[in-house]
């Protein structure tokens, strides 16, 4: 099954839209704004100077997973719905923003989701009857465990408060790129 070139084009602009807007609308706080410590949400929050930056950023990001997962025809359906709930999941990351000071289950239940589909994905990447099988297990077993890896590190610098910035930048970075990461790998399967 051929891959459509929007795939392509999708699964590299969600890096892109998520590290640029972390990026630049960390550079539009007024106050600073220190990325090892604080949350890629507070740049989207109520009280978040310039918020719409991160929050189109984070639309995009949901958007590019949901068309990718349609165009990635070649793995199995479980692997696609997975990555596009993650993608509606994202959306709704940006769709209910923190409040100023705080946090809100609509928001953290939305990220919680994200998190989870966007890690495990990869795992359930295997068409049934498809020989061969591209990517094969020994690439996308280990991505899902590494992305379910990160979003523990993550998880655990929420619940300690050391690195929370950093470690939801890892996690969140690698999510983004391992869709692209995929494409490429079945593009070159193809040739």
């Amino acid at each position: 099954m051929p891959l459509p070139r929007y795939t392509l084009w999708s699964s590299a602009l969600a890096p892109v839209l998520l590290v640029g807007g972390w990026t630049l609308a960390a550079a539009l706080q007024r106050g600073g704004f220190d990325s090892l410590h604080e949350t890629i949400s507070a740049l989207a929050a109520r009280d978040a100077d310039r918020r719409w930056v991160m929050t189109l950023a984070l639309v995009g990001v949901g958007l590019c997973h949901l068309v990718t997962a349609r165009g990635l025809r070649p793995i199995a359906l479980p692997a696609r719905v997975m990555l596009g709930v993650g993608g509606v999941a994202t959306v709704l990351v940006a769709a209910f923003p923190m409040p100023a000071g705080g946090t809100s289950a609509p928001h953290q239940s939305a990220a919680t989701v994200a998190f989870a589909c966007l890690a495990l994905w990869p795992a359930l990447w295997r068409q049934a009857g498809s020989e061969p099988v591209r990517p094969p297990a020994r690439v996308m077993i280990p991505a899902a465990l590494v992305l379910a890896a990160l979003v523990l590190v993550f998880t655990v610098a929420l619940g300690t408060g050391v690195l929370v910035g950093l470690a939801e930048r890892l996690a969140a970075g690698a999510q983004a790129v391992w869709p692209l990461a995929t494409v490429l790998m079945l593009r070159r399967s193809a040739r």
